[in-house]
């Protein structure tokens, strides 16, 4: 009897998959030129916004007697004009790493509720909330921030002054509302937490089913299997949505403004009133100033579209990095 042998086929080779060729069909053609050209059109607005900003940021600096780095000054219509970007810089590190400090972890910690724990109609029900919260206007979140939030954080303030003012990030040394950089950081952690969870529960939600039955069946518990299985695979993805929701963060204009008492005063104490952020200036001194003093707020401008380029770049390289060293433990 003849023997009959089968042959192996060796597994493709690691590394990025080959492009898809395009075949000779007229639809496949126009979907690839369309791709492409949105694509390339991106770059192109993208590099028009760059050059806009560079020179009306160039013509404004040229002028500035102050050093546009540490100035903590913003006068562009004195004479002699004198502005720098160290106050609203400060502000918006701080502002957005108090969001991210707060928002991040619960909203992990909502996304894996909606889609490993909760019953299938209130997960439905808690996930259309989230998705509801995700569409409300800024301006609706600082009114409810200046009316609500600022007031009901005088007591918070005030216990977190009397138990953690060892830490002087914490000390209050200044009486006054509680508009603070504080205070910011939680309504932008409030204005970001339904975009981060949105994201998060549909990551956590392509987890393929096998992984979790096998950890299951090798005796895992529910945690077991969220840490070992669900946060691996949805890493990169919860890295995204956290970006996307440090990008709102970093540009939040009419809330921050709303809640916010701007001076140009830097302070490590967190709940002193005070403080300043890019979008927050832009919005309030872009109706009052004249055309040079406009060219300076696009030089702030410039210095926000710069920063927001970097988190997304420092972003992609962490994701591009996860998945090179998910691909060599495979």
């Amino acid at each position: 009897m003849a023997s009959t042998t089968q042959t192996e086929i060796p597994p493709a080779p690691p590394g990025p998959r080959p492009r898809p060729r395009s075949t000779g069909r007229a639809g496949d053609r126009i979907f690839l030129g369309l791709s492409r050209g949105s694509g390339i059109l991106l770059l192109v607005i993208m590099a028009s916004i760059a050059v806009f900003l560079s020179y009306r940021a160039a013509i404004a600096i040229s002028e500035d007697e102050g050093n546009f780095l540490t100035t903590f000054d913003w006068n562009p219509a004195g004479d002699p004009p004198v502005f720098g970007i160290a106050v609203l810089l400060f502000g918006t590190v701080v502002s957005s790493i108090i969001a991210m400090v707060i928002a991040v972890p619960i909203a992990v910690g909502i996304a894996l509720f909606i889609s490993h724990y909760a019953p299938r109609k209130l997960a439905g029900a808690i996930a259309y909330v989230i998705d509801l919260l995700a569409a409300v206007p800024s301006i609706v979140y600082g009114i409810w921030g200046a009316l609500v939030l600022v007031p009901y954080l005088e007591g918070l303030n005030l216990w977190l002054d009397q138990f953690f003012g060892w830490t002087y990030l914490f000390e209050k040394t200044e009486i006054g509302v509680a508009r603070s950089l504080f205070t910011v950081g939680i309504l932008l952690a409030i204005m970001i937490l339904p975009i981060v969870t949105s994201v998060s529960r549909e990551v956590f939600l392509q987890v393929p089913r096998m992984n979790e039955e096998a950890a299951l069946a090798l005796g895992a518990t529910r945690w077991e299997v969220i840490r070992f299985s669900v946060l691996p695979f949805g890493r990169s993805g919860v890295i995204s949505a956290s970006m996307l929701g440090l990008g709102r963060a970093l540009g939040e204009t009419m809330a921050v403004a709303t809640v916010l008492s701007p001076s140009f005063l830097i302070s490590l104490h967190v709940l002193n009133p005070g403080g300043g952020t890019f979008a927050q200036n832009i919005a309030a001194k872009f109706g009052e100033a004249d055309a040079f003093g406009r060219d300076a707020l696009i030089a702030s401008g410039l210095v926000l579209f710069v920063l927001t380029l970097l988190v997304n770049g420092a972003a992609r390289l962490i994701i591009a990095r996860r998945k090179e060293y998910s691909g060599a433990n495979a």
